[in-house]
């Protein structure tokens, strides 16, 4: 073996050449960090418990966070915990199972699907099997699958989800995880036809199930703006160009170039950057004032420019086409709104930088699965409050995102399964027909 491509050392550097360095947990002057895997964050150490009616029966579910409504669990994980049982006497069989049900359900339309997404069940005890008394604590772990298939397509495991459109058409969606534990005690079993339901023989709970992605990046640092040239383009920010069209001959069009980060994948608890720059004539600009995205002295409470987070929301239960038309259901909601502030100016042109903040009320990402669709959109909008009586038309630019539950991190910290949920891949291509329907949204 060659030492010749070896490092020299220098002696100078090193406090002591005959005996081995002590160990320090940051490198010393002359040492270097080559790599750097800290370990993963801990489970939680609480517990949530589910009792009975009446006292007789609990479920308890290990390593939960303390003060939770449900337990929570992400992708691939597993579902351990302990079933206690206060009256063991007469007891022939404990089992325990986890269902996840999707329901889709067409209101006034008639149409309703059901589709399982899991079902793992586990025997706990059985007297057959096992001489002696029931125990009075039984412990069980359930594996959560990370896929299901509608029969024709596999997809990634839903999130807990519960949604619904009001009216005629309507619809309602609701995708939910129960865990349900079950004491057979013989005689009591083979009643139930003649007598009421027995608290003490049937426990469940429903759970949270959450699959964690994050952005494939960070957000990028803020654009810079030159006083004569407009904003200093970056690979890190895409522009998604449009134009506010003139409605009078006085004026010309408005050009405008919407700035957002390049990956277009923002996390839940993270404001979502964005530039806008305005492009025309001095005179034209002067005539948009009172209808831009900040105060003005002839529009001092009213912003008809405005830049929100939309959620579409879309339901199919039959799959079907009528002349040519897809028969699926949709709904969109406003699940987040930008704030603008004014930026650097020039004789022809006008710039603004905000944030986007998303609701707090929103706990999932974009997901598909089966004939349910949520998939989300940055929509900034112009809308005068009279066409007839304004010099310009309305603008409205839809770009589709995708929203995940954590930041991005790069110290490894938390292990996360962003391809699952297409957390990498760019969003869908902004021509499609939802973000059409997105466009003609009336509330905006």
């Amino acid at each position: 073996m060659s030492t010749t491509s070896l490092p020299s050392y220098n002696p100078a550097l090193l406090p002591s050449v005959s005996r081995t360095p002590t160990y320090t947990a940051e490198p010393q002057a002359y040492e270097q960090r080559l790599a750097h895997n800290p370990p993963l964050r801990p489970r939680p150490s609480g517990e949530f418990t589910k009792h009975s009616k009446a006292g007789g029966l609990a479920l308890r579910f290990l390593s939960q966070e303390e003060n939770i409504p449900l337990p929570v669990y992400g992708t691939g994980d597993v579902v351990d915990g302990i079933v206690d049982i206060a009256k063991t006497d007469g007891v022939h069989a404990v089992d325990v199972k986890i269902k996840g049900t999707l329901r889709l359900k067409e209101v006034a339309e008639g149409g309703q699907v059901n589709y399982e997404l899991c079902i793992s069940r586990q025997s706990l005890w059985n007297k057959d099997r096992s001489p002696g008394p029931c125990p009075s604590s039984l412990s069980f772990t359930l594996q959560l699958p990370t896929t299901f298939t509608d029969g024709k397509t596999e997809y990634p495991l839903p999130p807990t989800h519960e949604v619904h459109m009001s009216g005629l058409p309507g619809f309602r969606a609701n995708v939910e995880y129960i865990v349900t534990a079950t004491i057979d005690r013989g005689i009591v079993k083979k009643a139930t036809s003649f007598f009421p339901k027995q608290d003490n023989n049937t426990i469940s709970t429903e759970l949270f199930y959450y699959p964690r992605a994050r952005p494939p990046a960070p957000l990028p640092p803020p654009m810079t703006v030159e006083p004569k040239t407009g904003i200093v383009e970056t690979p890190q920010w895409r522009c998604f160009d449009s134009v506010i069209p003139r409605h009078v001959s006085s004026v010309e069009d408005i050009t405008t170039k919407l700035y957002i980060p390049s990956s277009r994948v923002f996390a839940l608890s993270e404001p979502i950057p964005f530039h806008l720059v305005l492009k025309s004539t001095t005179y034209s600009l002067a005539a948009f004032a009172p209808y831009g995205p900040t105060a003005s002295l002839l529009s001092p409470h009213k912003q008809h420019t405005r830049i929100q987070l939309l959620r579409q929301t879309i339901v199919d239960v039959r799959n079907a086409e009528v002349f040519g038309t897809k028969t699926d259901i949709w709904r969109v909601s406003n699940v987040g709104n930008g704030v603008f502030q004014r930026g650097t100016e020039g004789s022809e042109f006008l710039s603004y930088h905000g944030e986007i903040r998303i609701s707090e009320d929103v706990k999932v990402g974009s997901f598909r699965a089966g004939g349910l669709q949520v998939k989300d959109y940055i929509v900034l909008s112009m809308i005068p409050p009279d066409v007839t009586k304004s010099p310009f038309k309305e603008l409205r630019l839809v770009v589709p995102v995708r929203i995940t539950t954590d930041r991005y991190t790069n110290d490894g910290s938390v292990a996360l399964d962003a391809l699952a949920y297409d957390a990498d891949s760019a969003p869908a291509s902004d021509d499609d027909a939802s973000s059409q329907r997105v466009a003609n949204y009336n509330d905006i």
